[in-house]
C-alpha cells in the first residue's frame, strides 16, 4: 500500500474587488428591483450584522469590473506573487456557486486566464458554499496520494452579477401589471442583502515552507444530507407546489425571465429550521466519534456562517453536539468582508494566517455549511512553523 503524504497549506491569497460598500450605498450599487426601494433591506441588514462588503461593480458607472473567472484568477495570481512557481502546480481545482457559463467548466476558464501555469490536472467543483471546500479536498487528495507535490485550490463568487435590480425587471414589470405590486418575492430579495463578491486561493504542498507559518491539514470531511432534506437554496429553476424540482430547461425564455428562474433563491423558513441540526449537530456528533474531537483541544474556531443571526444558534448547536467552543476562540470577518459564499473560508483563512498570536501546535477547526440541500464541511488544521 502506498504511503500517504502530509499536506500543508503553505500560502493563502485573497482578492476582494473595488472599495468596500457600506449598508447605505448597497441599493445604489446593485440597483432597485422594480424601481422601488426594498422594504426588507434594513431589517435583513440588522439581522445579518454585515456592515460592508465588496462588489465587482463600479459604484459610479454601475458597470461590471470583474467576472467570476477573473476574481479566481486574481486570487491565484496572488499566490504566484508570493513566490509559488507556476511550473510547480500539478493540480488546479476551482469551486464556485455560480460560474460565468454553463460550459466549459469554471476551472478551465480560470486556467485560461493564467497562461503561465503549464498543462496540469484541472478540476471544477460545483454546489454552494461547500464547492470551495470540495475544490480544496480535491487538491489535498492530489498531494496526499503523491500524484503531485504542489496543488492549488481556489474559490470565487461574483454574486452581484445576478443580484442587480435589472435582473428582476421582467418579473417586477409583470407583477406591476397584474397586482400593482412591483416587489420581488422575499426569497429573492433576502439574498440581495446577504451575498457579495470575492475570491481566495491556497497552495497545498507535501512539505511546509521554511521560516513561516503553515497549516497542516489533518482531515477534511464533507457530508451531504440531501437524502433526507429538500432543496433550500437554488438557482436555475424553482420548487414546484408538490416539492418537485422544476428546471429552467423546462420553461421557455419568457417564463424564465418573468419568474427570474436564474436568480438565486432561498427558502428562509427551511433554512432557519434546519441549518444547525443538519450542518452542525448531526455531522459533528459523527465526526466527534470518528476523530475523537474534544473542545479543549481546539484553540481556534473559524466558522463561515451567512449571517450574524446564526452566531448564537451555532454556539448552541456546538454545545448540543458535545463540542462547546468558547466564543473567544472564534474568528470571522463576516461583518466587514461580507458573505462571499464558497470563497468565504478562504478569505477568512487568509486574514487569520496573518495574526501574530498563532502558536505552533495550535489546532484550528473550520466549519463551512451549505443550505443548497443541506451539506456541511469541517476541516481540522494544525499551525506549523517549519
Amino acid at each position: 500500500m502506498a504511503t500517504l503524504s502530509d499536506v500543508y497549506i503553505k500560502r493563502i491569497a485573497a482578492f476582494l474587488p473595488n472599495p468596500p460598500v457600506g449598508n447605505d450605498e448597497m441599493e445604489a450599487v446593485l440597483g432597485m428591483a422594480g424601481e422601488t426601494p426594498s422594504r426588507v433591506r434594513k431589517m435583513i441588514l440588522r439581522s445579518n450584522a454585515i456592515t460592508s462588503r465588496h462588489y465587482a461593480i463600479d459604484p459610479h458607472t454601475r458597470r461590471t469590473t470583474h467576472s467570476n473567472t477573473e476574481l479566481s484568477a486574481l486570487a491565484i495570481r496572488g499566490l504566484l506573487e508570493q513566490g509559488l512557481p507556476p511550473e510547480a502546480i500539478g493540480s488546479l481545482a476551482c469551486g464556485t456557486s455560480y460560474p460565468d457559463q454553463i460550459l466549459p467548466g469554471h476551472a478551465v476558464m480560470v486556467h485560461g486566464l493564467l497562461p503561465q501555469i503549464p498543462p496540469c490536472e484541472v478540476v471544477s467543483t460545483a454546489g454552494v458554499c461547500v464547492a470551495g471546500m470540495a475544490a480544496m479536498k480535491q487538491a489535498e487528495r492530489a498531494v496526499r496520494t503523491g500524484e503531485c507535490r504542489e496543488a492549488v485550490a481556489a474559490a470565487s463568487e461574483a454574486a452581484s452579477a445576478v443580484l442587480r435590480g435589472e435582473r428582476f425587471q421582467a418579473e417586477t414589470g409583470s407583477l406591476r401589471l397584474q397586482e400593482a405590486k412591483p416587489e420581488i418575492a422575499f426569497e429573492k430579495d433576502f439574498l440581495r442583502w446577504m451575498l457579495s463578491d470575492g475570491a481566495g486561493a491556497v497552495q497545498l504542498g507535501s512539505e511546509p515552507l521554511p521560516g513561516q507559518l503553515n497549516f497542516k491539514i489533518h482531515w477534511i470531511e464533507l457530508l451531504s444530507y440531501a437524502n433526507e432534506m429538500p432543496v433550500c437554496m437554488y438557482a436555475g429553476g424553482e420548487v414546484g407546489q408538490g416539492g418537485e424540482w422544476l428546471s429552467w430547461k423546462e420553461a421557455d425564455a419568457a417564463a424564465c425571465a418573468e419568474r427570474s428562474l436564474m436568480a438565486v433563491k432561498q427558502d428562509v423558513k427551511l433554512l432557519n429550521d434546519n441549518i444547525v441540526a443538519y450542518t452542525v449537530e448531526k455531522p459533528l456528533r459523527r465526526l466527534i466519534a470518528k476523530h475523537g474531537l474534544r473542545a479543549e483541544e481546539i484553540d481556534w474556531f473559524l466558522p463561515h456562517y451567512s449571517s450574524g443571526f446564526f452566531r448564537s444558534k451555532l454556539a448552541a448547536g456546538l454545545a448540543a453536539a458535545g463540542l462547546p467552543i468558547a466564543e473567544e476562540k472564534w474568528f470571522t470577518n463576516l461583518p466587514y468582508k461580507g458573505n462571499t459564499g464558497s470563497a468565504a473560508i478562504y478569505i477568512i483563512l487568509e486574514e487569520f494566517m496573518r495574526r501574530p498570536d498563532i502558536r505552533a501546535g495550535q489546532k484550528i477547526l473550520c466549519y463551512i455549511p451549505e443550505s443548497g440541500r443541506f451539506s456541511t464541511c469541517f476541516m481540522l488544521l494544525e499551525a506549523v512553523y517549519a
